[in-house]
């Protein structure tokens, strides 16, 4: 263990919870998609966990290598990676995959492989912002020019992924105020981009509602009347979801015991944490609900340890993103928000969106080897400092007692 420790750079204990919620994924994807597996693939209850392992295994090839990767070099894509992503995102709109009246994805030609151009604009929005806000520290408090160049990329992005994926994009609006608010910026105008971003959704649905083609609104509002009235799709998934909480009690039935996992519409996604709790317990729950705190907490002590602020920005923004997202899938699993379909990060089944966290993940940890080194020379430096402190006291003193 020891010897592999020696090629992972950046912070040890943020491995540790990769390494940790990835066998928690292996374990509840395998003891979840046996259902699945005989609906669809002749009760080959390994064709599952097999692709999911392959996949989470690219995840952390991926890892490995975009926290090699100096962060310097993500300030210099972050414009690249958004432009892209706003193009994606517009052509998903138009030709992307329909899925349950939502256009999220995009086929990869000869390959048959879908990407959610939502994770890809996340990302590059968060790398975006926390480019433009370092750049702008020094005249923060003049920021009439510069609020217009995080006003409009926010709620450009914003608005192409509401459409299909409102939760998607209110987690992301969510995560760039939060950003924004760390970076500085002036309350007033993050009150202005909350407005905002409320006449833009209002703008959405009175369209929508006109034109009588009503789309995702339909979802949402099957959804939101479900939470109220404790009626419907939405609320049969939430209820299966309590009876699997129920059932696991402290300490849980024990891995591969769920039964709920025959009833559960999407028990290997959406629903995973409940298929956790009701395996391994309250005992369980918390502790992967910790891990993700704990991500959170060391996120913050490289914040606190970092000397500029556009790495800073980078590994507290996208580190936000993927809690927020993780509270908010473990919420819905309890029923305290309506059902948004927010799979649990780098646990749920899944492709695109394994990716692109483990692409965050990865910049996390680059951000992380690169303050340690900085932080590392500069003890050098104060040592060496100290020393010659010292040296020169010691000469001085040699030089009095030779007067002497």
């Amino acid at each position: 263990m020891t010897g592999i420790l020696r090629y992972l750079k950046g912070d040890k204990v943020i491995w540790t919870v990769v390494f940790f919620l990835s066998i928690v994924s292996l374990l509840a994807v395998y003891s979840s998609t046996g259902t699945l597996a005989y609906r669809f693939q002749e009760g080959n209850t390994a064709y599952y966990i097999l692709k999911h392992s392959s996949i989470m295994m690219i995840g952390l090839a991926i890892i490995y290598i975009t926290h090699m990767i100096p962060y310097k070099f993500y300030s210099r894509l972050s414009q690249l990676f958004l432009y892209t992503s706003v193009i994606l995102l517009v052509i998903t709109i138009i030709i992307g995959t329909n899925i349950n009246q939502a256009s999220r994805w995009l086929t990869l030609p000869g390959l048959g492989f879908t990407i959610q151009t939502s994770d890809f604009a996340k990302l590059s929005l968060i790398m975006y912002l926390a480019r433009l806000l370092s750049r702008k520290q020094y005249n923060i408090k003049d920021l009439q020019d510069s609020f217009v160049r995080l006003l409009v990329p926010v709620l450009v992005v914003c608005g192409l992924i509401m459409p299909a994926n409102l939760s998607t994009s209110l987690i992301l609006f969510a995560t760039c105020i939060v950003l924004m608010f760390i970076g500085r910026v002036r309350t007033r105008y993050l009150m202005g981009l909350i407005g905002a971003g409320v006449l833009l959704v209002s703008l959405f649905i009175a369209i929508a509602l006109y034109s009588q083609s009503e789309g995702r609104l339909d979802t949402w509002r099957n959804r939101i009347e479900s939470f109220v009235t404790k009626s419907g799709e939405g609320n049969y998934q939430v209820e299966q979801s309590k009876i699997a909480i129920a059932s696991g009690g402290l300490i849980g039935r024990g891995p591969g015991n769920s039964s709920q996992r025959n009833f559960l519409p999407h028990p290997y996604s959406d629903f995973i944490y409940a298929i956790i709790i009701e395996e391994y317990g309250l005992a369980g729950g918390v502790v992967v609900l910790f891990f993700y705190l704990w991500l959170l907490y060391r996120a913050g002590l490289i914040v606190k340890r970092s000397s500029r602020t556009f790495p800073a920005f980078l590994a507290i923004g996208l580190t936000i993103s993927i809690v927020i997202q993780a509270m908010i899938n473990m919420a819905v699993v309890v029923n305290l928000l309506p059902v948004t379909g927010q799979p649990l990060p780098l646990v749920s089944m899944g492709g695109s969106s394994l990716v692109f966290t483990s692409i965050a993940l990865g910049i996390i940890l680059s951000v992380s080897n690169g303050v340690q080194k900085k932080s590392d020379v500069n003890q050098e430096n104060q040592d060496g400092v100290n020393q010659e402190n010292q040296d020169g006291v010691n000469r001085d003193d040699s030089n009095k007692d030779e007067l002497q």
